[in-house]
């Protein structure tokens, strides 16, 4: 293959001297060239919208959103699935995270596995992938086989497919409905796409499952009213969030969660709505899960 075309194999001709350099230098070019990301992002911005919107679409259809990637791009994807459940109070199917070579490879590499097609279309069958999931495939390059098998099994089955790729013109983008593509220049050590590239993937991935939840209801505000207290922090991030949106002293903020049966959104809408539970429920559910629909603001 041909990889002399792909920004992400380039050398950078501000880091030629990088053996020479010292710790401080060395520090400094990186940073340097990690400012170059956010802008590579930003004129991804309009796919990553439309992403967000069809994460949106298939949770109100009951589907799911699956990432597919091999090595760092497959751990990224593993990661912000992974914190979607105590960050937005999801079941932990609704994000599904799939690295080629299985959990393993989370910590190991697994000889092989992101150049076997047919694997991520093994993995996507034993999800039970269907018409209305989202696959979004992660490939720094844009040509990772495992992903492009993926992305190409998904759309046979009638998905919306999308890709986030650091390359332009990427094979994952042609093959997807939808392209994200930051190109974000040469990495500081040539090929290391855990740098500049991995940062980039980071922050895309970021901003859809974000999105998505925050359209689905899982904020008021800027608040996570759906978050899980699955621990002394977060059970007083819990009070906070209540205090915060209701302006409510502690120890109410406490006993109206605790009266919600532990639900913040539930709790903040019973204060805000001056209600009870029941009728809390009644109102969010006739919202859609929206606070601020549900309290009439």
């Amino acid at each position: 293959m041909d990889l002399s075309k792909m920004t992400t194999e380039r050398r950078n001709s501000a880091t030629m001297e990088l053996d020479r350099m010292s710790a401080l230098e060395i520090a400094t070019a990186m940073n340097r060239e990690d400012r170059k990301v956010p802008l590579a992002v930003e004129e991804a911005l309009p796919q990553i919208a439309r992403t967000i919107e069809a994460a949106e679409n298939a949770f109100r259809r009951g589907g799911r959103l699956f990432y597919i990637g091999a090595g760092t791009s497959g751990r990224l994807g593993v990661l912000d699935a992974s914190e979607c459940p105590p960050t937005f109070g999801v079941d932990q199917g609704m994000v599904v995270g799939l690295i080629a070579g299985g959990d393993k490879a989370l910590r190991l590499p697994i000889e092989g596995a992101e150049d076997d097609r047919e694997l991520c279309v093994s993995d996507l069958k034993a999800h039970d992938l269907c018409e209305k999931d989202v696959v979004v495939g992660i490939a720094a390059s844009g040509r990772t086989p495992y992903v492009l098998g993926g992305l190409e099994y998904a759309k046979s089955l009638g998905c919306t497919t999308a890709a986030i790729a650091c390359n332009k013109g990427s094979a994952v983008g042609k093959a997807a409905d939808i392209a994200m593509e930051a190109e974000v220049g040469p990495e500081v050590l040539t090929g290391s796409t855990r740098l500049k590239a991995g940062t980039a993937q980071k922050l895309i991935v970021n901003m859809i499952t974000t999105g998505a939840m925050v359209r689905m209801g899982k904020a008021y505000q800027n608040l996570m009213v759906d978050v899980v207290q699955s621990n002394e922090k977060l059970q007083a991030r819990a009070e906070n969030i209540v205090m915060e949106a209701t302006g409510v002293e502690r120890s109410e903020a406490r006993k109206t969660i605790d009266d919600a049966s532990g639900s913040v959104k539930t709790a903040i809408t019973m204060i805000l709505a001056s209600c009870s539970k029941e009728e809390a429920l009644a109102l969010l559910e006739k919202a859609g899960g929206k606070v601020r629909q549900a309290i009439g603001k």
